[in-house]
């Protein structure tokens, strides 16, 4: 399979840190804070693995999976001169071919799922919360859902329109609304603990949640008579 990131994946975190003033880095590794030694991570579609590293630095056993050779070796460029705890692991897979259900503490997927079609990204995220342990967490950081009055909603959408727009180009991902990832998330069965909002001249641009699956209550049982 052709790899779409070939042209624009060397340039890839340049153009985050341009485009965001490093706010995409720490929407990228906000849900890191939480993580113990020894967790198990999975980073979905990890760019130059910046986020990934942060968290293997922290202790945490850290598995990168990207369908894209170039993102890896990019990810490999930024190890060199690194040793943790537990090294890297870089798997070369699409991610619907990745099956190690249940494998881990946290599954992250920051400014992935946003190269997907709405329905085939439904797909995707199912399959990301078939990784999740029954009491871990999974991890979406991406652009902001428009939210607040009108000014800061056209200034949320032009910011993502403009990015995707580059995308869409450069690597041919697919060109789409900005999703409601919350919702979707309620939809899979899962609660947002946390939320965090990053700024881009002072209007919440990007976000960092982390969910859990929901509790489902057990009936209470009745008192013998």
């Amino acid at each position: 399979m052709a790899d779409k990131y070939k042209i624009i994946g060397p340039v890839y975190d340049f153009l985050s840190t341009i485009y965001s003033g490093r706010q995409i880095h720490k929407c990228k590794t906000a849900m890191n804070v939480d993580l113990k030694a020894d967790d198990k991570i999975l980073f979905a579609g990890v760019g130059h693995g910046r986020d990934a590293i942060d968290a293997a630095e922290k202790g945490a056993q850290v598995t990168v999976v990207d369908l894209s050779a170039t993102m890896l070796k990019n990810v490999e460029k930024n190890l060199k001169g690194k040793n943790f705890k537990h090294p890297i692991r870089l798997v070369h897979s699409d991610i619907l071919a990745f099956d190690e259900v249940g494998e881990y503490d946290q599954v992250v997927a920051n400014f992935f799922l946003n190269v997907f079609p709405e329905e085939f990204m439904v797909t995707v995220m199912k399959h990301l919360g078939t990784l999740v342990k029954a009491d871990g967490h999974f991890v979406i950081g991406d652009f902001h859902y428009p939210t607040g009055n009108v000014l800061t909603k056209a200034f949320q959408n032009a910011y993502w329109y403009i990015a995707v727009g580059i995308f869409t180009i450069f690597a041919k991902n697919a060109f789409h609304k900005i999703y409601n990832y919350p919702q979707h998330l309620e939809n899979l069965g899962f609660s947002i603990e946390k939320k965090q909002s990053f700024n881009v001249l002072l209007i919440p641009s990007l976000w960092s949640m982390k969910a859990s699956r929901k509790q489902i209550a057990k009936p209470q049982q009745e008192d013998a008579a």
